[in-house]
This record gives structure tokens, C-alpha cells and sequence, in this order.
């Protein structure tokens, strides 16, 4: 009896140092910031039912073979690939990782790399990551066939039973759909296996996206309703950060803002503008602004965030290209964006301006640093401002400063033109930051009252005309501000000097003035096929009568004044 002991011990160790390297593979998480890798002591859902499996292996092939280990082995790796890309991209993209996107533009992104190192470097560094992946593969396939050996025990083989029980409790461990843990279970990587493989699936298999999706637009509009006798009106989307209905249901919020609103409609009407209103129902809820950017801009249902990462890496129409055919220079205004964005391709900007390249030069307030205000008068001064000849302009600008927490909140500022300096905030204080949850609703509303402010001020002495603006909430402000049970519904506006483009709106659901009507005019995607049939209809150039409608009402009790006829 005392010589097996040896044998005992011997397997014992062969089999924590083999399962302890695989495991570590399998488990490691992101060192932030960076591409690095930070050792994790938590056990590996897929590595217990892989254990699983090859007891069974053995037990029915007595062994494993040169070739078995070798394919095991790669399919280990690609595993370890996985898991490197799922811990990774969320940290360095601030997104799950994307096969299809990230696939296309991994190269690209390699490339930009390559061109900023010395060739040594690159040289180096490739022979490193040869090397790396060669002894890491050697070192897998000895830890796999050392698994086999352990495994392959005379019967009853006890240890079959124990790792059924071990793959049982790791199933039972992992929590469907949520970012976190039990116990000393790692993330699996099987969901982003499984979630990774359908959109593949998706696009890869005839017709499975067009059914998944459904119909585009027809995007057939020629954009005549949009050309006056001065030429083609420029075209600015605002996705209003947070803009909710129960600014307006909500009748403490309604009265709150009830100033600033008459202000901004007088600003509409001084700058001798017209405003109807909507309301649609948003694909999403107090959060997750891209959801209700690409519903809109694409024209399809992207409840789903499944069906948003498809319709991205289709090729799908959107209102960008189709702008963009009918030569308009389009571009993307995104305060708010700080990683690289390589879905932002689908869309089809001309420029695609992230929180690096609006050129603001001020001081950061908060996490969204950069003050509506100052993008709106960056947008201004290089996209707008061109004095002379130039194409018509067709701009996507998402706000940022209504966003949660809704501060600190920069101040207002008098001088646009001083966003283009470093001096714009020179003796301007922010409004205080800190304060508890039961201040969500006074901050949130104050957000607003700076959002009206600065749209009331560019259209009273900014905005370049012609002009139509689009403003409309992403989305609700999250339920500490909007309240329980809330609807889904967001604001649209729109304000153009033009009034029978304005009148073609009303006769498809709008109303004058900036208060919406309690019914929606349907999803988000659905108001993209309203305004392409808006800027394209006959007699697009004809006054058909409306008045001045910028002027909304008291929000108790007064009624919206009609056009005539309306």
C-alpha cells in the first residue's frame, strides 16, 4: 500500500497544475485601462464541462490521441480567444464585443497601430506574439493530454462522478443575462458564444436579416420639399438627450418649464420660424440613446438590442446616405462618444465628430465634458458658419448635458464665439455637483431649462437659414425622474421657416406649436417615413396660410392655436 501513495500524490499534482493553468486561461479579466490581463481566482464554467467531456472521451476511447489532444487543443485556444475578446472590447470600446464589426475593421485598426511604432518595434513585437502563442500552445496541449492521463482511472472512476457534480454546480451558478457572479464562478463565455454565433447566422444566411428586421423605408424622396427660392434648407437632427413626455404629462414638470418653453417659442417666432410638435414611442427607457439614434435614422425596429447589433453590421439605408446622395454634406455630431466607434460606418457620415474631434477647448464638466451649448456653437462655426458657396448641410448633433446625473451643469454663455477659445467659462461657475437621488427631478429640470436656453438663443441669433430642426428625446429620464409605470413616449419637434413643409407635417400628426398632442404618431422608426414624406411632396414652395405657431400655450389652460383650415 505505501508505494501507490507516491502515485497518488504525483497524480494529484499533474492534475491541479494541469486544471490550474487551463482554468487561469479561461478566467483572467481586463487590467484597466489597456489591453492587458489581470489573473482572476475564479473557476471556469466551460472549463468544468470540458473536464466533464473528457472523461467521457477516455472512458469510451481508453485514451487520448496525438491528433485528439492537438484538436482539443485548438479548440482550447479558441476559447482563450474568446475570453481575451470578451473581457477586452468592454473596456477598451465600452461595448460587448461585436464579430462582425470588430471583424471588418480589426485589420484597419492594426494598421493605424503599425504606422505609429518603429519598424523594430513592430518586428519585435511580432516575434514576441509568435513565440507567446507557440509556448502557449505547447503548454495547452500538455495540459489537456495531462488531464486525459489523470482521468483515464480503472472503474468505478470516481472522479467522472465528481465532475459531473462539479459541471452541475457550475450550471446552476451561472445567472442568465446578468454582468456578475456566484460564488467563485467566472463570467462564462458560452453567452457570448451563443449571441455572437445568431448574429453571424443572421448575417450570413439568405433572407434571415430582412425577416429578423423587417422592411427599410423606401427612402425614395427626392428632398424637393426642402429647396426654396434661397436653395436647399440645412437639415440639423438634435437627439435630445433624456427628453421625455413627462416633461409635459407630469404637470409639476410641465409648469416648471413652462418659461423656458415660451421663451424658446418666442426666440421660433422672432426669428420668423414656425414649430409643430409629435409624440413617439422610443425603443428604449432611460438609457441606451443608440437604440432610438438608429431607429430613426435607419427607419427600423430596434427594440431589440440584438436586432440594433444586426441592423449595424447590414447594409441597410439610412437617412444619412440618403442625404448624402442628394448632395448634402453629412455629418455626425457626438460630444458624448469616447472610444472608437467602428459601427458608426453603417450610418455613412462624411464626418463623424467624437468627444476628440469637435476642437472644444474648454474646461470638462462631469463626465460628459463638453457643454451642449459649446457643441452646438463648434457645430455652428465649422459646419454652418462657411460663408459663400457650399453644400447643403444634414447634421446628427446627440446632447449630453441632460444626461444622469444632470450635473454639474455649465452656464450659460453669452458670447458664442468664445467656445472656439479656451476662455469661454472665464469667471463662470458650474452649478454645484453632489447632492442625493431626491434631487433628480430639480436637477433634471434644471438640465432642461439649459437645454431651452441655448436652443432658444441659436435660433434667435445663430442658426443659418433656411433651416429645419428636428429635435426629439432619445428617451424617457430614468424612473427616478419620470416615475413608475411611465410610458415610453418622447417629444418631437420641428422648426423651419418654411410653412408648407410644416403644414404637410400637421396633416400627418403634428400639431403647432411645441406642445404634443397625449397620442403618438407610432414608434420611432415609424416618424422616419413621416419626414421623408414631408420633404418630398408637390407644391413644397407654396404658403397654404399658416401662421406663426411657435407661441405654446399655458399648460393648463390654453388650448394650441391652429392654422386656419388646420
Amino acid at each position: 500500500m505505501r508505494p501507490a501513495a507516491p502515485s497518488a500524490l504525483g497524480w494529484l499534482l499533474r492534475f491541479v497544475l494541469a486544471f490550474g493553468l487551463l482554468n487561469t486561461l479561461l478566467t483572467f479579466e481586463n487590467r484597466w485601462p489597456g489591453f492587458g490581463v489581470a489573473y482572476m481566482p475564479r473557476l471556469s464554467f466551460e472549463l468544468c464541462l470540458a473536464v466533464v467531456l473528457l472523461m467521457g472521451w477516455v472512458a469510451w476511447r481508453g485514451g487520448l490521441s496525438s491528433r485528439a489532444a492537438w484538436v482539443w487543443t485548438v479548440g482550447f485556444l479558441a476559447l482563450v480567444v474568446v475570453r481575451y475578446a470578451n473581457v477586452t472590447a468592454p473596456a477598451v470600446m465600452g461595448r460587448p464585443v461585436n464579430v462582425v464589426w470588430d471583424g471588418r475593421h480589426a485589420g484597419e485598426l492594426l494598421k493605424v497601430a503599425v504606422q505609429a511604432v518603429p519598424g523594430w518595434q513592430v518586428a519585435a513585437a511580432l516575434f514576441a506574439l509568435l513565440a507567446g502563442g507557440l509556448l502557449l500552445m505547447l503548454l495547452v496541449r500538455w495540459s489537456i493530454a495531462s488531464l486525459a492521463r489523470c482521468l483515464a482511472w480503472p472503474a468505478p472512476r470516481p472522479w467522472l462522478l465528481a465532475g459531473a457534480g462539479a459541471f452541475t454546480l457550475s450550471f446552476a451558478a451561472y445567472v442568465p443575462d446578468q454582468r456578475d457572479t456566484r460564488w467563485f464562478f467566472s463570467l462564462p463565455i458560452t453567452p457570448t458564444l451563443l449571441q455572437q454565433g445568431r448574429l453571424l447566422a443572421r448575417v450570413w444566411l439568405p433572407g434571415e436579416a430582412a425577416q429578423v428586421l423587417g422592411p427599410s423605408p423606401a427612402f425614395g424622396s427626392d428632398l424637393s420639399g426642402l429647396v426654396s427660392q434661397r436653395g436647399p434648407a440645412d437639415v440639423l437632427l438634435v437627439f435630445a438627450e433624456s427628453y421625455g413626455a413627462v416633461t409635459f404629462d407630469d404637470a409639476a414638470q410641465a409648469a416648471a418649464l413652462a418659461a423656458p418653453r415660451a421663451d424658446l417659442a418666442q426666440a421660433i417666432e422672432a426669428g420668423g420660424r414656425f414649430v409643430v410638435s409629435a409624440r413617439v414611442t422610443a425603443p428604449t427607457f432611460g438609457g441606451s440613446s443608440w437604440l432610438s439614434h438608429a431607429a430613426l435614422l435607419a427607419g427600423v425596429d430596434t427594440r431589440d438590442p440584438a436586432d440594433h447589433d444586426l441592423l449595424l453590421a447590414s447594409e441597410r439605408p439610412t437617412l444619412v446616405r440618403h442625404f448624402a446622395r442628394h448632395g448634402y454634406r453629412t455629418v455626425g455630431w457626438m460630444p458624448g462618444l469616447k472610444r472608437p466607434w467602428p459601427e458608426g460606418a453603417f450610418y455613412g457620415f462624411d464626418r463623424l465628430a467624437d468627444d476628440a474631434g469637435i476642437g472644444y477647448l474648454g474646461p470638462d464638466f462631469g463626465y460628459w465634458r463638453i457643454p451642449d451649448q459649446a457643441a452646438m456653437a463648434l457645430l455652428q462655426a465649422q459646419e454652418f458658419g462657411h460663408n459663400g458657396e457650399r453644400p447643403p448641410r444634414f447634421a446628427v448633433f446627440a446632447t449630453t448635458s441632460t444626461h444622469a446625473p444632470f450635473h454639474p451643469l455649465a452656464p450659460f454663455v453669452n458670447d458664442w464665439a468664445s467656445f472656439t477659445r479656451q476662455d469661454a467659462y472665464a469667471g463662470l461657475a458650474a452649478a454645484p455637483a453632489g447632492g442625493s437621488l431626491v434631487q433628480a427631478i430639480p436637477r433634471y429640470l434644471e438640465s432642461m431649462r439649459y437645454q431651452h436656453a441655448w436652443m432658444a438663443d441659436h435660433l434667435r441669433r445663430h442658426a443659418p437659414r433656411p433651416l429645419v430642426m428636428i429635435v426629439v428625446g432619445d428617451h424617457q429620464p430614468p424612473a427616478l425622474v419620470s416615475g413608475r409605470r411611465a410610458n415610453w413616449d418622447v417629444p418631437v419637434h420641428v422648426v423651419s421657416d418654411d410653412p408648407a413643409l410644416l403644414q404637410r407635417l400637421l396633416g400627418s400628426g403634428f400639431v403647432p406649436g411645441l406642445t404634443p398632442p397625449s397620442n403618438t404618431l407610432g414608434s420611432m422608426s415609424a416618424l422616419t417615413s413621416v419626414l421623408l414624406n414631408a420633404f418630398d411632396a408637390p407644391g413644397a414652395h407654396e404658403t397654404l396660410g399658416i401662421e406663426h405657431v411657435a407661441s405654446p400655450p399655458d399648460p393648463v389652460t390654453s388650448p394650441d392655436r391652429s392654422p386656419p383650415g388646420s
